[in-house]
């Protein structure tokens, strides 16, 4: 695995990795070295045959409070054509697909606060249990901004119906975990100290499958779910970068 990361905190114990996001004091939202890190971690768990299961997980009081707005104003006044908001959301795509097509059983364990890209991250998982105290929010409209992050906006329709989402992004409206449970957002709701049973009692059985098995079936699982993804990032970007110019100061992460 990569050494000095700087905005998550990975172990390994046996067959299962867990990473952590590890920004705590900003609600680990999402930046481009968090991006970086995250694909150089992905992409060394695909080279390695003894990793059987992935748990993503965040440190501190929220799983994730989003992207980090304050990076789009410094890529902005760095560069007014927008090139480093579109690398930057270019490689939260890569990340995205990376997690997606993962060999391995990938699991969301979520708490806090869970808002749009945090969201969009987790929705790439294969399982996810949330606390009964999570709150889920896509603010990204809201916010004056188009629901790019990731090209995360296929996967969510699919899995948690497309008039559903559409609803939910059109108002920004927040739920909470009986809402995400009824959305397939979540598979399981649990309390806060009971998350990792929960995760545990996924995970038992998992690793005791054969490998080869595994990954066949989630490429059969994850075919319908590529066949109807779209380029989101590339048709938008100049969308998100107008709409990362004129937006109004942040008040909260999206």
């Amino acid at each position: 695995m990569p050494a000095d990361l700087k905005t998550l905190h990975v172990t390994a114990e046996g067959p299962i990795l867990n990473i952590q996001l590890n920004r705590p004091d900003t609600g680990n939202s999402i930046d481009g070295q968090m991006l970086t890190e995250l694909l150089e971690v992905l992409r060394a768990m695909e080279d390695d045959p003894a990793i059987r299961v992935m748990v993503l997980s965040g440190a501190g009081n929220d799983f994730c409070k989003g992207a980090d707005r304050s990076e789009f104003s410094t890529l902005l006044e760095i560069d007014t054509s927008g090139s480093g908001l579109r690398a930057l959301n270019d490689r939260a795509q890569r990340v995205c697909s990376t997690l997606s097509q993962l060999g391995v059983v990938t699991i969301a364990r979520l708490h806090g606060a869970v808002l749009g890209a945090g969201l969009g991250l987790a929705i790439f998982c294969d399982l996810r249990v949330g606390a009964d105290t999570c709150r889920f929010r896509m603010p990204e409209v809201g916010l004056g901004l188009p629901p790019a992050w990731g090209g995360a906006l296929p996967r969510l329709a699919e899995e948690a119906g497309q008039a559903q989402v559409r609803e939910l992004l059109l108002t920004a409206e927040s739920f909470n975990a009986a809402r995400a449970k009824q959305l397939s957002i979540l598979h399981k709701v649990a309390s806060v100290g009971d998350l990792d049973a929960a995760v545990a009692r996924w995970v038992k059985p998992i690793v005791r499958r054969n490998p080869a098995t595994m990954r066949i079936t989630k490429s059969m699982l994850n075919a319908r779910a590529r066949a109807a993804e779209l380029s989101v990032g590339g048709y938008l970007d100049a969308a998100l970068s107008s709409a990362a110019m004129h937006a109004e100061p942040p008040t909260c992460s999206a």
